[in-house]
């Protein structure tokens, strides 16, 4: 029996061939070269116990170079190991280096998935532009966080508090001390297991108010994350610590009365409560890190129905918003601590508590939404957690923007 066929259009003139579409850019490749000898499963368990923030470090790490002629390229992923370098390098000399911060969170025996890392991708390059650093392209920063949360994955454990912390750095390594920006660059991709980064669990904190220095003036590098930002803050970080402080805050380099940044977190002042509770960060007008966990607790919170603006807050608003009960919490956010409260606050003339000392509700709420966003307990309709599946490697494993 004949098989009836569809109706035909009438034969027209045949199309005139053209030149086959262009292929798209090709995918990054990263090399892999998996460490030979891996740190045995027992000694890995024991370090994952309590592991000291920033010391103990995976078994593998990323690198890729830059140079006039190749651009980025060489991406390996390799054994973690020391540098060869020149002591003439740039970077050491002229601080001509540039590094982000992000995490990865377990999801099962055989996944993971890194918290927004294109945006912190995107960061690193704006950070690059600043320093005349060659910006890493977006696709390849991906690319090798893939490579190396897969090839480490073991060393995530699951838990609210646990998680894999990834540093990426690029620095300029060309052996020459001339004035000028360097031509070769070395990117690096590392990991290390954190856990709570302030002891004793969701505590809040004491602050100290640094009148003496400052972070960041106005056309400077505090839009930035590099790192003399942070060296340049080490004094006055260990004489707040002498105050019995955790913490400094930094005020404005110009009037020296606005709040911009706690160390290196942004913050947050809830004004009222409940439902009608009202949040102000400072805006970002330069001098301010953009923190991708600052733009995350701000969409979250304005999804809940508070409301959310960014206006200057003075520490003369913050001392009498807080006497007056205006003010009900203080929390700073990063993805180290991810949101941490603030309890007391000392200057040179006074201290003063906020709220009733301790971690309030509203940054709890959003600390606890936040967490559940990482481990997949809540939607993610921003596609934020970009998932790395160790049974396709090689292959695409995130659907997110990062």
């Amino acid at each position: 029996m004949t098989r009836p066929t569809a109706a035909r259009p009438a034969a027209g003139p045949a199309p005139a061939a053209g030149p086959a579409p262009a292929a798209g850019p090709a995918a990054p490749v990263v090399e892999l070269r998996p460490h030979p000898d891996p740190t045995p499963a027992a000694r890995r368990r024991a370090l994952l116990a309590e592991p000291p923030f920033g010391e103990v470090f995976t078994d593998h790490m990323v690198t890729a170079r830059w140079t006039p002629d190749d651009g980025w390229h060489r991406a390996v992923l390799e054994p973690f190991a020391p540098l060869r370098m020149s002591p003439a390098a740039v970077g050491l000399h002229y601080g001509q280096s540039v590094f982000e911060g992000f995490k990865a969170y377990r999801r099962g025996e055989d996944r993971a998935v890194v918290f927004r890392p294109a945006d912190h991708g995107r960061r690193l390059a704006a950070s690059a532009r600043r320093m005349a650093v060659p910006p890493l392209p977006v696709d390849l920063f991906t690319a090798a966080t893939e490579a190396l949360v897969r090839a480490d994955l073991d060393w995530i454990l699951e838990g609210d508090d646990r998680s894999l912390y990834l540093r990426p750095v690029v620095f300029a390594d060309e052996p020459h001390l001339a004035l000028r920006p360097a031509r070769s660059y070395l990117f690096l991709l590392l990991a290390f297991p954190t856990g709570n980064f302030f002891t004793g669990g969701q505590r809040a904190v004491t602050v100290a108010v640094s009148e003496e220095y400052v972070r960041a003036a106005p056309g400077g590098t505090g839009a930035a994350k590099c790192g003399g930002n942070y060296a340049g803050s080490y004094l006055a970080q260990e004489e707040a610590a002498r105050r019995g402080a955790d913490q400094v805050v930094w005020l404005d380099a110009v009037e020296r009365r606005h709040v911009e940044e706690l160390g290196g977190m942004n913050l947050f002042f809830v004004h009222g409560e409940g439902d009608r509770a009202e949040l102000v960060t400072p805006p970002l007008t330069g001098t301010i890190l953009p923190g991708v966990t600052r733009d995350t607790l701000i969409t979250l919170a304005r999804d809940r129905g508070l409301r959310v603006s960014e206006a200057p807050v003075s520490l003369a608003d913050w001392r009498e918003g807080c006497a007056r009960g205006r003010i009900t919490e203080v929390f700073a956010c990063g993805t180290a601590a991810r949101v941490t409260s603030v309890g007391k606050v000392l200057t040179g003339d006074g201290e003063w508590t906020v709220g009733e000392g301790v971690p309030g509700p509203v940054a709890r709420r959003l600390s606890a939404l936040l967490a559940a966003v990482h481990r997949g307990e809540e939607p993610d309709p921003y596609h934020w957690c970009h998932v790395v599946d160790r049974s396709a490697p090689g292959g695409p494993t995130g659907r997110g923007r990062g």
